[in-house]
């Protein structure tokens, strides 16, 4: 598909194409293509200072990117496009809100300041949050997890197509993060878009449809998120420890072969970096070798995918900075 063809995508809620960015000799993004599908959840990773949040304030137009093409819900878009962001949710960052000013007073004083929103519109929202029991009180008052909740309760104020999430989890509880999966879900399920920055490969694990992964302002890996994890796979099979080295020197021709990090691991334990459905070859390299298993089990990922793209930067960029963000860039 031409870069023209893919900007027009009805298909696509968000697209970029060679979207660069620099603050100064530093690099934040470098040529990054995204293609976010319309009515899914996109799980948006990357390391500290890998460029995510760049991105998400170069989509609501908080900077400007230096070079690239962006499209926003089927059409071209751009910082002047004002109207385009009235549908368009997001939180990025940590929220902010007047804390002398209960949680939906803040909601009002928001709602008044942007698109015509219905009066019954903080309510809802509110309850959508689970803020509605502390809805009359201060937001001084709340915790980091409540405040979290409420920023998500104004990026659903206006109704939006598209909702961009910068670590929305942060602060929640294990029950306040399986509701917000929730409400991300049923989002969905009625025809929105949902990006979701996070950290947390676990949750973005069990939410995303869709997974796109980002070190050093390029994208190195995007896909369904079966797909991803499919990349991730491992085998583990347990050997007697007498015959552990044998058994590497047969199984390195698969694929490398890794050894249990812990101390005091059982030493007949191996793991390979390979598809789950060729666990039969290892059976018959092994049994023919007169090496009998005690144990195969198989499983994948999304951590170990992750880990192998991000570990090394693309040729032309400075380590130096790894693991620093370009000044705001905390994601």
């Amino acid at each position: 598909m031409s870069t023209e063809d893919a900007l027009r995508d009805p298909g696509l809620a968000i697209v970029t194409r060679g979207l660069g960015k620099r603050y100064g000799s530093r690099v934040a993004l470098e040529g990054l293509d995204l293609d976010v599908p319309r009515g899914r959840i996109y799980g948006f990773l990357g390391p500290n200072g890998s460029g995510k949040t760049t991105t998400l304030r170069i989509l609501v137009g908080l900077i400007r990117p230096d070079t690239g093409s962006i499209s926003v819900l089927g059409a071209p878009y751009d910082w002047r496009d004002r109207r385009r962001m009235f549908r368009i949710g997001s939180m990025i960052e940590t929220p902010a809100f007047y804390p002398y000013l209960s949680g939906r007073e803040n909601l009002a004083v928001i709602a008044a300041a942007g698109p015509p929103t219905p009066r019954r519109r903080v309510d809802e929202v509110l309850d959508a949050v689970g803020l509605h029991g502390r809805a009359a009180d201060k937001v001084k008052g709340y915790s980091l997890g409540m405040r979290q909740r409420l920023g998500i309760a104004v990026a659903l104020l206006s109704d939006p197509e598209l909702l961009l999430l910068d670590e929305p989890a942060n602060g929640l509880d294990p029950a306040g993060i399986v509701a917000m999966r929730e409400l991300l879900r049923s989002l969905t399920a009625a025809g929105k878009t949902v990006l979701v920055s996070s950290h947390i490969l676990s949750e973005i694990e069990v939410l995303a449809d869709v997974v796109g992964i980002i070190a050093h302002g390029r994208l190195v890996r995007q896909g369904p998120i079966q797909q991803i994890l499919a990349e991730g796979s491992r085998i583990r099979v347990r050997v007697e420890p007498a015959e552990r080295d044998r058994a590497i020197a047969l199984l390195a021709g698969l694929a490398p072969v890794d050894l249990p990090a812990i101390p005091g691991a059982d030493p007949g334990l191996l793991s390979l970096r390979l598809a789950a459905g060729r666990s039969a070859e290892v059976t018959r390299i092994l049994g023919d070798a007169g090496i009998w298993l005690q144990g195969l089990t198989t499983e994948s990922d999304l951590e170990t995918v992750f880990l192998a793209l991000t570990a090394e930067a693309p040729t032309g960029h400075d380590r130096s900075g790894w693991g620093m963000a370009p000044p705001g860039d905390h994601a």
